[in-house]
């Protein structure tokens, strides 16, 4: 344990393939804590290859939050994550813990963090998606869909409106508010004290990383866990299923391409998604950047991490 006698939370953080999960798992042994997960994916029960979860064995030798809390038809927003992982927060920190949260996922370390201000909730993946269903299903189906959620937004809003249904469902999505609602809220920084440490990896290193961790999800069965989401009644439509990954692995089942193809785009696009997290990470305030390797072991770099913060 720390020689501190006052904890704060810690925020591990850094783009998909750095190595975040090993790291995190080495410093809660040291911590003798659980981890937060801040990962918008890992929520969803089903989705374990291709969210790159914890092992079962991991999560059993370390309590994790906030995996496998919803089925991946039911809606999670990045507004009530930062409610519910706020207050646990604030319980870890009452029992003298550390409370260690790991995780990717710009949008909900904002939410948890920062807080929204709702107006600019914003959410690209949702926002495309949407766009996508506007396209395909047409805008009279968003407009009765938004009437469902948010009588007052869908009554300002003509059903021809496409643009505005679509950002008005985009920030339901993205914050969990109604848009009706959004000027009532304004942000509300965390009250509790935290450190970000950003595991930075060169670019050419994360990328091998990624390109292997696709080939390992692969061969460790990403096309049945597809599969097997489809038998259960999950379309590839839903919100949770438009992820990296997954997308790619639908088009191959579908035939419209091929398994080498498939595997190329999965690369290609999880080496973007990681280029965004980046982007989103370098633009956040207080990161503390922990320069790595590909050679450092998790546990060295858990060793350095508690060095340089006194734990």
């Amino acid at each position: 344990m720390s020689s501190s006698t006052h904890p704060f939370a810690l925020v591990l953080l850094g783009p998909t393939g750095v190595g975040k999960t090993a790291v995190a798992l080495a410093l809660a042994k040291h911590l003798s804590t659980a981890i937060i997960s801040a990962d918008s994916r890992q929520v969803y029960r089903f989705m374990d290859i291709g969210t790159a979860k914890p092992t079962q064995a991991e999560r059993e030798s370390t309590p994790h939050h906030f995996i496998d809390i919803r089925n991946p038809n039911e809606l999670y927003s990045a507004g009530q994550y930062g409610d519910e992982a706020r207050a646990l927060i604030e319980k870890i920190l009452q029992r003298k813990r550390w409370p260690l949260v790991v995780g990717g996922s710009g949008l909900y370390l904002r939410a948890l963090l920062e807080g929204f201000f709702e107006p600019k909730a914003a959410n690209r993946e949702i926002q495309e998606q949407l766009k996508r269903r506007a396209h395909e299903e047409g805008h009279l189906v968003l407009h009765a869909e938004l009437s469902q959620i948010d009588p007052a937004s869908a009554a300002r809003l003509h059903p021809n409106d496409t643009h505005r249904i679509v950002r008005a469902l985009e920030i339901y999505y993205a914050s969990g508010r109604l848009p009706s609602e959004v000027r009532l809220y304004n942000s509300q920084p965390a009250a509790f004290i935290y450190r970000l440490i950003g595991l930075n990896l060169s670019r050419s290193a994360l990328y091998a990383r990624v390109n292997q961790r696709v080939d390992n999800m692969l061969a460790a069965g990403l096309i049945d866990e597809c599969r097997n989401l489809v038998k259960m009644g999950y379309s590839p439509e839903l919100n949770a299923l438009q992820t990296v990954g997954y997308q790619e692995v639908f088009q191959y089942l579908r035939d419209e391409i091929s398994y080498h193809k498939m595997a190329d785009l999965i690369k290609q696009h999880s080496r973007n998604y990681a280029k965004r997290q980046l982007t989103w990470f370098r633009k956040m305030s207080g990161v503390e950047w922990l320069d790595v390797k590909p050679e450092d072991s998790p546990e060295k770099i858990a060793a350095a991490i508690r060095v340089y913060l006194n734990l």
